[in-house]
């Protein structure tokens, strides 16, 4: 399991996310509109979704359905 970052962080990309994560794990690129976990190394800690200005971020099993291809965008950016 991992958290996943959904639709409410497009556009806004505030970085709170990534400066309390443990393990580095949030990332994005200037060209991207949201910042993405890596579900191989998140650990689930939670801390990222307490900070998120937005609640855009998600315990993967609790992700709206709305969202529901968040999952797999999340996923993609890490893959080559």
């Amino acid at each position: 399991m991992a958290y996943v970052i959904a639709q409410p962080c497009i556009g806004v990309k505030d970085a709170s996310c990534v400066e309390v994560c443990p393990v580095d794990c949030i990332h994005s690129t200037d060209e991207a509109e949201q910042y993405f976990i890596n579900p191989d190394e998140c650990i689930d800690c939670g801390v990222c979704a307490e900070v998120c200005p937005v609640e855009a971020i998600f315990f993967e099993d609790d992700l709206p359905e709305q969202w529901a291809e968040f999952k797999l965008l999340n996923a993609a950016f890490y893959t080559p």
